[in-house]
């Protein structure tokens, strides 16, 4: 019912509609998890998993509908920069639709203040940032914990590697689950928004006039991280509506391979791009 109240036809050209539809969405995650399971101590425990449950829930029909739109389109086109004409905006949509689920989540993890509600989302953030601390991380996760720049250039390519590999590992599982459900790897990016907005609520003290200093902190490298995953997930979308929609013998099947690959390259350069912007600025900008 909500696919229909919320149609992707009207909004998907509208920046400030699909950042209300993902604040929209990511706030029906948490407070429906708030207030239907917080009596129950079993399912509870697992809240941060619930809560990326419902959001992604409410994305699916909305990125289906996205993905096999951007799919059909695909046929028409070829060459890198018809591609990305072709694309982008799909590629905006999404961005703005995942901003609002960081805005969201950040805003209703630090105003109710519930320990458990972000509690796997926490535990990522410090295995990625205290591996050898990390129960110290998780039991003072409202303390601040900013990463410290040591000057050194052997740690900081060190560290570059280290992000290149994890960001590679997600790509890779991002387009994995949307080659085998289109609209899958809405997961990972619902969860990479609530590990962000984990993240904020550590970087601000949990204090609500900071959040936009905590979006600054982690979106100058996470948005286009978050859009080299999001180019990832529409090519591997595209590939298998193609694949079901003219088989893999059609002319039109190898033009989407062709505008696949370009995808996967541009979200390859992006990637990379975001993880110098991780390791050798955001520290400096930040601390």
């Amino acid at each position: 019912m909500l696919e229909s109240i919320i149609n992707p036809k009207r909004v998907e050209r509208g920046a400030i509609k699909m950042l209300l539809v993902g604040l929209l969405y990511a706030s029906f995650s948490i407070l429906g998890v708030k207030f239907l399971f917080s009596g129950d101590p079993v399912l509870y425990g697992y809240a941060g998993i619930l809560v990326v449950t419902f959001c992604v829930m409410f994305s699916l029909p909305f990125m289906y509908f996205l993905i096999k739109q951007e799919a059909e389109e695909d046929e028409q086109v070829e060459g890198f920069f018809s591609v990305w004409k072709m694309h982008s905006d799909a590629m905006y949509a999404f961005m703005w639709l995942f901003l609002g689920f960081i805005i969201a989540f950040s805003f209703w993890n630090i105003a109710l203040g519930d320990v458990n509600l972000f509690n796997a989302q926490i535990e990522t953030y410090c295995v990625i940032n205290s591996p050898g601390n990390f129960e110290g991380c998780v039991n003072n996760y409202y303390s601040l914990n900013q990463p410290q720049v040591t000057g050194a250039a052997v740690q900081g390519f060190r560290r570059f590697v280290s992000i290149i590999e994890n960001n590679a590992f997600v790509m890779l599982f991002t387009l994995l689950f949307s080659l085998v459900f289109g609209a899958g790897a809405i997961f990972i990016l619902a969860w990479n928004a609530s590990v962000i907005a984990g993240a904020i609520g550590i970087f601000t003290k949990q204090s609500l006039l900071e959040i936009p200093i905590g979006l600054a902190r982690y979106m100058v490298h996470g948005f286009p991280e978050i859009a080299a995953y999001f180019i990832t997930a529409l090519a591997g979308g595209m590939f298998g509506v193609g694949v079901i929609r003219n088989g893999i013998r059609s002319r039109k099947f190898l033009r989407v391979v062709e505008n696949v690959i370009v995808l996967l390259f541009i979200a390859i350069i992006i990637l990379v791009f975001a993880a110098v912007i991780e390791v050798y600025f955001t520290p400096l900008l930040f601390g």
